[in-house]
């Protein structure tokens, strides 16, 4: 596998070591191990059941998977058993594949109780309110949106604008976006991505986890990761994701086989 070198200047964020997880008693993550330090964008690309989904839902301390073996380290901590609140609090985000609807609750709503959650300060409905307003502009969505419940009868591309403004509202200090760019069409994702982009930081961290390279076209990655059979086969630069798309992964998959 073909490793990629990073800074020595910026602190590690998030370091995932030989992780291991499966669910039901069938492994998925068979040995992953990534480093992703503070200010870097790292895009996983991978076909379809690599595991990939799995080691987003992993890294957020989802309960139906359970880690076998490895570690994951968040600013220093070790956080490879901590329930996912606790790693909210922390600072991590998991932007959703397929966001749940919710209904009876506002977006307002839920972002002033889950920013409540994040900072440990009570905020006023109207504070959040402020907030809320100020990063839907950004993002090119309507103030109604706030007063609608959550992701009932969103379209595909309103759930997955929801989720960029869930991150810019909480500003979490390291976010995985797990397939955000699946359902949206060209200008969607223009505005996806922009909000992205708005949130970098040289203190931020993020992972993108998607099949193609158009969402990769907006939103340049530092180091690109293909994962296959649940694990990292192969990394390289952003010039990685243009070879995966005229390549695709077949060579990876005959690659695996034979070893």
């Amino acid at each position: 596998m073909a490793m990629v070198e990073t800074p020595p200047d910026r602190p590690a964020l998030l370091v995932i070591d030989d992780l291991h997880a499966s669910v039901e008693g069938t492994e998925i993550l068979k040995g992953v191990t990534l480093t992703i330090n503070a200010g870097e964008t790292h895009a996983i690309m991978g076909p379809n059941g690599s595991g990939k989904s799995t080691l987003a839902n992993v890294l957020l301390g989802h309960p139906s998977y359970l880690v076998t073996q490895g570690t994951i380290t968040f600013k220093g901590e070790d956080i490879t058993t901590a329930k996912p609140a606790v790693r909210g609090q922390a600072g991590m985000f998991l932007g959703f594949q397929y966001p749940q609807e919710i209904p009876g609750v506002s977006v307002v709503n839920f972002l002033r109780a889950a920013l409540s959650n994040r900072t440990g300060t009570d905020y006023t409905v109207l504070e959040l309110r402020l907030k809320v307003m100020e990063a839907m502009r950004e993002l090119g969505m309507e103030e109604s949106f706030a007063d609608r419940y959550l992701n009932e009868g969103f379209s595909g591309g309103e759930r997955k604008r929801n989720e960029i403004l869930q991150m810019t509202v909480l500003e979490p200090d390291f976010a995985v976006l797990d397939e955000t760019d699946s359902g949206l069409d060209i200008d969607a994702l223009k505005i996806v991505a922009e909000g992205v982009e708005r949130m970098r930081t040289d203190e931020r961290g993020f992972l993108i986890i998607t099949h193609y390279q158009r969402m990769l076209d907006y939103i340049k990655p530092d180091f690109v990761h293909v994962f296959i059979d649940g694990t990292i086969v192969e990394s390289g630069k952003a010039a990685l994701a243009d070879r995966i798309e005229t390549e695709g992964y077949d060579s990876y998959r005959v690659e695996t086989v034979a070893g």
